[in-house]
Protein backbone atom coordinates (compact mmCIF):
# COMPACT_ATOMS: atom_id res chain seq x y z
CA UNK A 1 0.00 0.00 0.00
CA UNK A 2 2.79 1.99 -0.03
CA UNK A 3 2.58 5.06 -2.81
CA UNK A 4 5.76 6.87 -2.49
CA UNK A 5 9.08 6.44 0.14
CA UNK A 6 12.27 8.96 0.42
CA UNK A 7 15.11 7.06 2.15
CA UNK A 8 17.84 9.75 2.85
CA UNK A 9 17.78 11.85 0.03
CA UNK A 10 19.87 15.47 -0.19
CA UNK A 11 19.88 17.57 -2.77
CA UNK A 12 22.26 20.66 -3.05
CA UNK A 13 22.28 23.10 -5.73
CA UNK A 14 25.93 24.36 -5.41
CA UNK A 15 28.89 23.65 -3.76
CA UNK A 16 29.01 26.81 -1.65
CA UNK A 17 25.29 26.47 -0.67
CA UNK A 18 23.25 25.13 2.19
CA UNK A 19 21.63 21.24 1.20
CA UNK A 20 18.40 22.11 -0.17
CA UNK A 21 17.08 18.84 0.88
CA UNK A 22 18.97 17.83 3.86
CA UNK A 23 18.72 13.66 4.23
CA UNK A 24 14.66 13.43 4.14
CA UNK A 25 13.43 10.04 4.81
CA UNK A 26 9.42 9.34 4.81
CA UNK A 27 6.78 7.31 3.53
CA UNK A 28 3.67 7.80 2.30
CA UNK A 29 0.40 5.41 1.65
CA UNK A 30 -1.67 5.13 -1.00
CA UNK A 31 -4.73 7.28 -0.80
CA UNK A 32 -3.39 9.50 1.59
CA UNK A 33 -2.77 13.10 1.26
CA UNK A 34 0.19 14.58 2.48
CA UNK A 35 1.30 17.86 3.09
CA UNK A 36 4.84 19.40 2.41
CA UNK A 37 4.71 23.08 4.60
CA UNK A 38 7.29 25.15 6.17
CA UNK A 39 8.38 28.55 5.34
CA UNK A 40 9.63 30.17 2.32
CA UNK A 41 13.13 28.42 1.57
CA UNK A 42 12.52 25.12 3.68
CA UNK A 43 13.18 22.76 1.03
CA UNK A 44 9.35 21.82 0.19
CA UNK A 45 9.46 22.66 -3.63
CA UNK A 46 12.57 20.91 -3.77
CA UNK A 47 11.17 18.21 -2.59
CA UNK A 48 8.20 17.97 -5.09
CA UNK A 49 10.84 18.57 -7.76
CA UNK A 50 13.10 15.89 -7.04
CA UNK A 51 9.64 13.12 -6.57
CA UNK A 52 8.67 14.41 -9.82
CA UNK A 53 11.86 13.57 -11.40
CA UNK A 54 12.77 17.30 -12.57
CA UNK A 55 15.52 17.54 -10.57
CA UNK A 56 18.26 14.70 -9.74
CA UNK A 57 18.87 13.78 -6.20
CA UNK A 58 22.73 14.04 -4.92
CA UNK A 59 21.72 11.15 -2.61
CA UNK A 60 19.53 8.80 -1.13
CA UNK A 61 17.05 6.89 -3.27
CA UNK A 62 12.95 7.85 -4.23
CA UNK A 63 10.71 4.97 -4.77
CA UNK A 64 7.24 5.12 -6.30
CA UNK A 65 5.03 2.36 -6.08
CA UNK A 66 7.51 0.32 -5.10
CA UNK A 67 9.84 0.87 -7.92
CA UNK A 68 12.84 2.97 -7.58
CA UNK A 69 13.07 6.22 -9.70
CA UNK A 70 16.50 7.38 -8.92
CA UNK A 71 20.09 6.57 -9.08
CA UNK A 72 20.93 3.93 -11.93
CA UNK A 73 17.71 3.27 -11.99
CA UNK A 74 16.55 6.93 -13.13
CA UNK A 75 13.24 7.49 -14.52
CA UNK A 76 11.96 10.48 -16.64
CA UNK A 77 8.86 12.44 -15.33
CA UNK A 78 6.73 11.62 -17.58
CA UNK A 79 6.79 7.87 -17.32
CA UNK A 80 6.67 7.93 -13.64
CA UNK A 81 2.78 7.91 -12.85
CA UNK A 82 3.05 11.18 -12.30
CA UNK A 83 0.71 13.89 -11.83
CA UNK A 84 1.16 17.62 -11.49
CA UNK A 85 -1.16 20.56 -10.71
CA UNK A 86 0.61 23.78 -11.32
CA UNK A 87 0.68 27.40 -9.23
CA UNK A 88 -0.67 28.82 -12.94
CA UNK A 89 -2.77 25.65 -13.67
CA UNK A 90 -0.65 25.64 -16.79
CA UNK A 91 -4.04 24.93 -19.30
CA UNK A 92 -3.73 25.56 -23.03
CA UNK A 93 -5.69 28.28 -23.65
CA UNK A 94 -6.64 27.46 -27.75
CA UNK A 95 -8.30 24.33 -25.59
CA UNK A 96 -11.33 24.26 -24.51
CA UNK A 97 -12.09 22.76 -21.10
CA UNK A 98 -13.45 19.69 -22.43
CA UNK A 99 -10.48 19.59 -24.29
CA UNK A 100 -7.74 20.55 -21.80
CA UNK A 101 -9.09 17.70 -19.91
CA UNK A 102 -8.69 14.64 -22.72
CA UNK A 103 -5.53 15.95 -23.51
CA UNK A 104 -3.66 13.51 -21.11
CA UNK A 105 -6.01 10.85 -22.29
CA UNK A 106 -4.12 11.01 -25.72
CA UNK A 107 -3.48 6.84 -26.78
CA UNK A 108 -6.83 5.87 -25.59
CA UNK A 109 -9.47 4.80 -27.47
CA UNK A 110 -11.94 7.41 -28.41
CA UNK A 111 -15.04 5.73 -26.35
CA UNK A 112 -12.35 5.34 -23.34
CA UNK A 113 -11.77 9.41 -23.66
CA UNK A 114 -15.25 10.30 -24.13
CA UNK A 115 -16.28 8.67 -20.97
CA UNK A 116 -13.42 9.79 -18.73
CA UNK A 117 -13.55 13.14 -19.48
CA UNK A 118 -17.47 13.27 -18.93
CA UNK A 119 -16.73 11.54 -16.02
CA UNK A 120 -13.99 14.06 -14.40
CA UNK A 121 -16.45 16.98 -16.28
CA UNK A 122 -19.05 16.09 -13.56
CA UNK A 123 -16.77 15.44 -10.98
CA UNK A 124 -15.08 18.80 -10.92
CA UNK A 125 -19.03 20.34 -11.50
CA UNK A 126 -18.13 21.90 -15.30
CA UNK A 127 -20.20 19.87 -17.25
CA UNK A 128 -22.10 22.89 -18.41
CA UNK A 129 -18.92 25.07 -19.25
CA UNK A 130 -17.01 22.36 -21.18
CA UNK A 131 -17.56 24.34 -24.10
CA UNK A 132 -15.94 27.14 -22.85
CA UNK A 133 -12.12 28.45 -22.77
CA UNK A 134 -9.33 29.05 -19.95
CA UNK A 135 -9.90 32.69 -20.25
CA UNK A 136 -13.52 32.46 -19.73
CA UNK A 137 -13.43 31.06 -16.23
CA UNK A 138 -12.57 31.99 -12.63
CA UNK A 139 -9.58 31.27 -11.21
CA UNK A 140 -11.14 28.41 -8.55
CA UNK A 141 -12.65 27.20 -12.23
CA UNK A 142 -9.70 26.95 -13.60
CA UNK A 143 -7.90 25.30 -10.87
CA UNK A 144 -10.39 22.48 -11.37
CA UNK A 145 -10.08 22.15 -14.74
CA UNK A 146 -6.12 21.99 -14.34
CA UNK A 147 -7.20 18.80 -11.38
CA UNK A 148 -9.22 16.95 -13.76
CA UNK A 149 -6.99 17.48 -16.56
CA UNK A 150 -3.79 15.37 -14.13
CA UNK A 151 -6.19 13.04 -12.48
CA UNK A 152 -7.45 11.93 -16.24
CA UNK A 153 -4.43 9.92 -16.75
CA UNK A 154 -5.23 8.13 -13.38
CA UNK A 155 -1.66 8.94 -11.42
CA UNK A 156 -0.06 6.70 -9.07
CA UNK A 157 0.82 10.10 -7.64
CA UNK A 158 -0.56 13.69 -7.48
CA UNK A 159 1.30 16.66 -7.29
CA UNK A 160 0.28 20.08 -6.14
CA UNK A 161 2.29 22.90 -5.83
CA UNK A 162 0.90 25.83 -3.79
CA UNK A 163 -2.58 25.24 -6.25
CA UNK A 164 -4.28 28.35 -4.51
CA UNK A 165 -1.57 30.93 -4.85
CA UNK A 166 -3.56 32.81 -7.03
CA UNK A 167 -7.04 32.70 -5.68
CA UNK A 168 -8.26 35.60 -3.58
CA UNK A 169 -9.54 34.80 0.15
CA UNK A 170 -12.79 33.97 -0.27
CA UNK A 171 -12.23 31.75 -3.57
CA UNK A 172 -9.44 30.39 -1.63
CA UNK A 173 -11.65 28.44 0.84
CA UNK A 174 -14.79 27.16 -1.29
CA UNK A 175 -11.55 25.73 -3.58
CA UNK A 176 -9.98 24.10 -1.23
CA UNK A 177 -12.99 22.01 0.19
CA UNK A 178 -13.75 21.24 -3.46
CA UNK A 179 -10.22 20.33 -4.40
CA UNK A 180 -9.79 18.00 -1.43
CA UNK A 181 -13.81 16.55 -2.00
CA UNK A 182 -12.53 15.64 -5.96
CA UNK A 183 -9.18 14.20 -4.54
CA UNK A 184 -11.57 12.21 -1.64
CA UNK A 185 -14.07 10.68 -3.94
CA UNK A 186 -10.88 9.59 -6.32
CA UNK A 187 -8.98 7.80 -3.78
CA UNK A 188 -6.26 9.94 -5.13
CA UNK A 189 -2.81 9.32 -3.63
CA UNK A 190 -1.53 13.28 -3.39
CA UNK A 191 1.24 15.49 -1.93
CA UNK A 192 0.05 19.18 -1.40
CA UNK A 193 2.79 21.72 -0.77
CA UNK A 194 1.58 24.80 1.04
CA UNK A 195 2.93 27.49 3.26
CA UNK A 196 -0.13 28.31 4.73
CA UNK A 197 -0.60 26.30 7.53
CA UNK A 198 -4.78 26.53 7.79
CA UNK A 199 -4.45 25.19 4.62
CA UNK A 200 -2.38 22.35 5.34
CA UNK A 201 -4.57 21.46 8.64
CA UNK A 202 -7.62 21.19 6.67
CA UNK A 203 -6.36 19.70 3.12
CA UNK A 204 -4.20 16.96 4.93
CA UNK A 205 -4.21 13.67 6.54
CA UNK A 206 -0.64 14.13 7.13
CA UNK A 207 1.60 17.43 7.62
CA UNK A 208 5.94 16.96 6.66
CA UNK A 209 6.75 20.30 8.25
CA UNK A 210 10.21 21.33 6.92
CA UNK A 211 12.61 23.43 8.20
CA UNK A 212 15.86 24.70 6.55
CA UNK A 213 15.46 20.99 4.30
CA UNK A 214 15.20 19.07 7.32
CA UNK A 215 12.11 17.00 8.38
CA UNK A 216 11.27 18.89 11.48
CA UNK A 217 8.27 16.68 12.20
CA UNK A 218 5.64 14.42 10.06
CA UNK A 219 2.17 13.15 11.67
CA UNK A 220 -1.59 14.20 11.71
CA UNK A 221 -1.98 17.49 11.83
CA UNK A 222 -3.93 17.53 15.50
CA UNK A 223 -0.46 15.55 16.45
CA UNK A 224 1.21 18.25 14.80
CA UNK A 225 -0.97 20.90 16.40
CA UNK A 226 -0.95 19.90 19.90
CA UNK A 227 2.17 17.65 20.60
CA UNK A 228 4.93 19.61 18.22
CA UNK A 229 8.02 17.81 18.44
CA UNK A 230 10.37 20.94 18.25
CA UNK A 231 10.17 24.71 19.28
CA UNK A 232 10.10 25.18 15.54
CA UNK A 233 7.22 23.21 15.11
CA UNK A 234 5.00 25.18 17.78
CA UNK A 235 6.38 28.31 16.38
CA UNK A 236 5.36 27.81 12.89
CA UNK A 237 1.50 26.26 13.99
CA UNK A 238 -0.66 28.34 15.82
CA UNK A 239 0.22 32.09 16.42
CA UNK A 240 1.99 30.79 19.68
CA UNK A 241 3.04 32.54 22.34
CA UNK A 242 5.59 30.76 25.12
CA UNK A 243 5.00 30.68 29.10
CA UNK A 244 7.52 30.15 31.24
CA UNK A 245 6.98 27.86 34.43
CA UNK A 246 8.30 25.65 37.30
CA UNK A 247 7.32 21.82 37.50
CA UNK A 248 5.60 21.27 40.90
CA UNK A 249 3.57 18.35 41.71
CA UNK A 250 0.25 19.39 41.03
CA UNK A 251 1.23 20.82 37.69
CA UNK A 252 3.13 23.59 36.33
CA UNK A 253 3.49 27.32 38.23
CA UNK A 254 3.31 30.09 36.00
CA UNK A 255 2.51 33.77 35.90
CA UNK A 256 -0.87 33.57 34.94
CA UNK A 257 -1.08 30.46 37.84
CA UNK A 258 -1.12 26.52 38.40
CA UNK A 259 -1.32 24.66 35.18
CA UNK A 260 -2.77 21.19 36.05
CA UNK A 261 -0.65 19.06 34.30
CA UNK A 262 1.74 16.65 35.72
CA UNK A 263 5.22 16.77 33.88
CA UNK A 264 7.65 13.94 33.79
CA UNK A 265 10.26 15.85 34.87
CA UNK A 266 12.28 16.66 38.31
CA UNK A 267 10.09 19.00 40.48
CA UNK A 268 11.64 22.27 39.90
CA UNK A 269 12.78 22.40 36.68
CA UNK A 270 12.10 25.27 34.73
CA UNK A 271 9.80 24.79 31.58
CA UNK A 272 8.42 26.51 28.20
CA UNK A 273 4.56 25.77 28.10
CA UNK A 274 2.97 26.50 24.12
CA UNK A 275 -0.08 28.87 24.55
CA UNK A 276 -2.25 30.13 22.12
CA UNK A 277 -5.25 32.52 22.01
CA UNK A 278 -7.64 29.83 22.80
CA UNK A 279 -5.96 28.48 25.67
CA UNK A 280 -5.96 31.29 27.90
CA UNK A 281 -9.01 33.83 28.92
CA UNK A 282 -9.47 36.82 30.96
CA UNK A 283 -11.84 39.48 32.49
CA UNK A 284 -11.24 43.03 33.52
CA UNK A 285 -10.11 43.28 36.75
CA UNK A 286 -8.59 46.70 37.84
CA UNK A 287 -6.59 44.92 41.05
CA UNK A 288 -4.73 43.41 38.34
CA UNK A 289 -1.33 44.19 36.67
CA UNK A 290 -1.81 42.27 33.48
CA UNK A 291 -2.88 45.01 30.90
CA UNK A 292 -4.75 45.11 27.72
CA UNK A 293 -2.14 46.18 24.80
CA UNK A 294 -4.76 45.84 22.02
CA UNK A 295 -7.78 44.55 20.50
CA UNK A 296 -8.39 42.71 17.35
CA UNK A 297 -11.74 42.30 15.76
CA UNK A 298 -12.00 39.12 13.55
CA UNK A 299 -15.73 39.34 12.99
CA UNK A 300 -17.07 36.56 15.58
CA UNK A 301 -14.10 37.09 17.92
CA UNK A 302 -11.85 39.44 19.68
CA UNK A 303 -8.07 38.68 19.36
CA UNK A 304 -6.65 40.62 22.55
CA UNK A 305 -2.98 41.01 23.05
CA UNK A 306 -1.84 41.33 27.04
CA UNK A 307 1.17 42.08 28.68
CA UNK A 308 1.79 40.28 31.69
CA UNK A 309 3.53 42.07 35.10
CA UNK A 310 6.29 40.80 33.68
CA UNK A 311 6.20 41.91 30.21
CA UNK A 312 6.13 38.83 29.06
CA UNK A 313 2.82 39.24 26.12
CA UNK A 314 0.29 36.77 25.54
CA UNK A 315 -2.94 37.02 23.30
CA UNK A 316 -6.63 35.45 24.08
CA UNK A 317 -9.26 35.03 21.51
CA UNK A 318 -12.53 35.92 23.22
CA UNK A 319 -16.01 36.68 21.98
CA UNK A 320 -17.16 39.74 19.82
CA UNK A 321 -19.84 40.58 23.10
CA UNK A 322 -16.68 41.24 25.04
CA UNK A 323 -15.25 44.29 24.14
CA UNK A 324 -12.43 45.77 26.48
CA UNK A 325 -10.47 49.37 25.66
CA UNK A 326 -6.47 48.78 25.89
CA UNK A 327 -5.30 50.17 28.69
CA UNK A 328 -7.65 47.46 30.86
CA UNK A 329 -6.69 45.97 33.65
CA UNK A 330 -7.58 42.03 33.56
CA UNK A 331 -7.38 38.83 35.13
CA UNK A 332 -5.60 36.18 33.25
CA UNK A 333 -6.03 32.62 33.50
CA UNK A 334 -5.64 29.12 31.99
CA UNK A 335 -8.81 27.81 30.32
CA UNK A 336 -7.66 25.05 27.52
CA UNK A 337 -9.20 21.68 28.41
CA UNK A 338 -6.43 20.11 27.34
CA UNK A 339 -2.52 19.77 28.10
CA UNK A 340 -0.32 22.50 26.84
CA UNK A 341 2.88 21.26 25.08
CA UNK A 342 5.89 21.47 26.86
CA UNK A 343 9.60 22.17 26.21
CA UNK A 344 12.51 21.22 28.92
CA UNK A 345 15.85 22.47 27.66
CA UNK A 346 14.37 22.88 24.06
CA UNK A 347 13.16 19.17 23.58
CA UNK A 348 9.46 18.34 23.96
CA UNK A 349 8.26 16.93 27.59
CA UNK A 350 5.98 14.10 28.09
CA UNK A 351 3.06 15.02 30.35
CA UNK A 352 2.00 12.16 33.13
CA UNK A 353 -0.83 10.79 32.23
Amino acid sequence: MTALELINVTKQYTADSALAVDHISLTMNKGEILGLVGPSGCGKTSTLRLIAGFERPDSGTILINARAVTGTNWVSPEKRGVGMVFQDYALFPHLTVRQNVAFGLKGQSREKIKDTTEYLLRLIGLSDMAERYPHELSGGERQRVALARALAREPVLLLLDEPFSNLDADRRALVREQVRAILRSMNATAIFVTHDQEEALFMCDRIALLNKGRLEQLAAPESLFHQPASRFVAEFLGHTDFLPGEVQSEGVLTEIGLIPQRMALPLGAQVELVVRADDVTLAADRDSKSLILARHFKGAMNVYRVRLPSGRLLHSLQPHTLNLKPGTPVRVWYNAGHPLACFYNGEAARVEE
